[in-house]
Formats: C-alpha cells, structure tokens, sequence
C-alpha cells in the first residue's frame, strides 16, 4: 500500500523524538517550547478552454475565481491556456506535474480529459465549470454547473417585450450542453412573453424540435460571429443573444452599428463591464457566477472541506442572474421590468418552468 506523504512525515518526526530522548542526559531537565505548524504550501491551478483567459466570458470569470481565492488566502498559483482541444490532457498533466493541489478546468469540453487525470492522480483534487463531471463518481472531482436556463428564461421575456420587429434570435459557439441551456431558456422566455402578451414574437437560431441551431464552430472567431449575427439582423432580427464566448463580441458590433435598430443581451458576464465600448447596446446580460463555484471549491480544499457534491447555481442561491439594465433602463417600461422581477420570485418559488417537459 502507498503510504502518504504525511503519514511519512509524521513517522520520521516520531523517529527524531525517540532518538533525541535516548540521546539525551537523564539528569537534565527537559525544556519546554512551543511550535508553529504552517500549512505546507498549496497551490491553486486552472487550464481554460479554447476561448482563453481574456474570452471576456466563464474563462475569465473562472480565473477571476481563481484570483480571489489566491489573494485570500496567499495561495500559490499555476495556469495554461488551451489553444486546441488536443491541448486539454497535456495542459492537465502540466498542471499535475507543477504540483497542483488543485486545478480547474475550464468549460464542459475539458470534463472528459479531467475525470481521466482525476482517476490517476487521486491525491490532487479537481473541478470543472459547466458540467456535472461524473455526478460525485470520483471523490476528488467537484462539478461546478449553473442552471442558466433560469436567468436565459428572463432575457428571453425581455427581448421579446423590446422588440420592434417581432423577430429576435440567438446562436451558440458549439453544439454543447452547456451553452444550448441559455437558448433553451431564451425560447421559453419569449414563448412565456407571447403566452402572456397574446403576441407572436418569434425566435431565429434556435429551434430544438426542428433540430436547427445556428452555431459559428469557434468561441474565438469574433468575424465568423458578426456574419451570423448580421444574417439574423438580415432576416429581421432586432434583439441578438450569442452564446458564443468572445465570437458573440461580433453581434455586439452588429448592433452597434446598426444606429440603435439592433440591441443585445451578453453572456457569462455583465457585458456592460467586461466590454463597456458596448454599453450603449447592451440590454442586460444573462450571468452565471462562475468566479464564486471556483473560489469556493478552491477554498474548501484548501482548509480540508473539500466535498464532491457537484455545485448548481440558481436564482435563489445567485449562482445565475440578470445583469442591470444600465444605459438602457429608461428605454424598458416599468411594467416589464416589473414584470421581470415577479417572474424571477415564481422561477425561484417553481412556479414557473424553465425547462421542457
């Protein structure tokens, strides 16, 4: 059997003492003196999808997490950036080979190659943001997701009650989980809008019964974002919501350019603060607070709480919300802002669904 490396070191601290009183004269008096343990050094560390660290999106807010509980606590850390899939289990054994306590992966994609180095390397702990990584299969592997339905739900009323068009639209990065949640919830909040309003907003980019989804196939590529935006904004789109990472950015410039015809709801962070140049088009953004799932699960393991229960953020335990309105606030009349807020107490209260079925 492997024998830890504290059970080691407490042997060999036993085996000093023993010696030392042998040694010692018999007639002499033992001294008394008091020592100070400090905790070994603990290193935090995190490897991030192919977005990067400056995606302005969950990477970003994961290593803002990360930071945090850096700062707290005078941690050590240790981060690699993905530029390809291909990179995830290399950056990983990176990771493990830096004498990572713990390390963090970045994004649903990254879940696979996690839960492989978590079963080899049982004495380092892991998380990963937007999955359930095995659902508490591995004791050293912490699932960090966000039901962002809930908030996606609450932007899709919104952009439904703005529009001028009848006609607002989404797309995604890739054909992942975690990003087809906000879009699913997008369509239910616009569905919800028209149930209630008797209108009949409709919703380009993402239809799941008919299996149509607008994807740009990349989380970086802002060009290839703007052209799907603009194609949507062609088919009369007035309101765009991309779940696309820092691709999304090119709906924004879309609708900056579009002399206040076009307006957009950002993702993962409030877009109004993580990219203020477009602030003047910004009608909220659907948040998930990835930066406290990170910090927490870092703290946990570092004073030895550590639990492999996966983490749900939700509108109740503000894991996910909407951002402010701030530029445009006076542009969304008081009764849908109202209107909003009611419907976020009946989400919370499961009043209201924000899932099919």
């Amino acid at each position: 059997m492997k024998k830890s490396p504290l059970a080691a070191v407490a042997f060999a601290g036993t085996l000093a003492m023993f010696i030392a009183g042998c040694a010692s004269d018999p007639n002499t008096t033992p001294s008394t003196t008091t020592t100070t343990s400090t905790p070994p050094t603990f290193t935090a560390c995190i490897v991030s999808d192919t977005g990067g660290f400056d995606d302005k999106s969950f990477n970003q807010t994961s290593y803002a997490g990360l930071q945090a509980a850096v700062a707290e606590f005078g941690l050590k850390e240790s981060k690699v950036q993905s530029v390809a899939v291909s990179d995830y289990s290399s950056n990983l054994q990176t990771m493990i080979e830096s004498k990572c306590n713990i390390i963090i992966g970045v994004g649903f994609a990254l879940s696979e190659a996690v839960q492989t180095a978590a079963a080899a390397n049982p004495d380092v702990y892991f998380a990963v943001v937007d999955d359930a990584a095995g659902d508490g299969a591995l004791a050293n592997v912490k699932g960090l997701t966000f039901q962002t339905d809930q908030n996606g739900f609450l932007a899709g009323y919104l952009a439904a009650a703005v529009s001028k068009t009848g006609i607002v639209a989404t797309y995604g990065g890739q054909n992942f989980p975690s990003v087809t949640i906000f879009m699913e919830g997008y369509v239910l909040g616009v569905e919800y809008y028209n149930a209630q309003k008797g209108t009949d907003v409709k919703v380009i980019g993402w239809d799941p019964g008919a299996g149509s989804y607008a994807e740009v196939g990349s989380f970086t590529d802002v060009n290839a974002g703007k052209t799907v935006a603009q194609t949507q904004v062609d088919q009369g789109a007035d309101v765009l919501f991309p779940v696309a990472g820092n691709a999304g950015t090119g709906a924004l410039q879309v609708a900056q350019e579009s002399d206040g015809k076009v307006l957009a709801i950002w993702v993962d962070t409030d877009g109004y603060i993580s990219s203020p140049q477009y602030g003047n088009v910004l009608l909220t953004s659907v948040e998930k607070a990835v930066d406290k799932g990170v910090y927490q699960a870092i703290k946990d393991a570092y004073q030895g709480n550590w639990n492999n229960e996966p983490y749900v953020g939700t509108l109740a335990n503000n894991g996910v919300l909407l951002s402010p309105y701030h530029d445009l606030t006076s542009s969304i009349p008081v009764e849908i802002q109202a209107d909003i807020a009611l419907i976020k107490t009946e989400i919370m209260a499961g009043t209201i669904k924000t899932t099919r079925g």
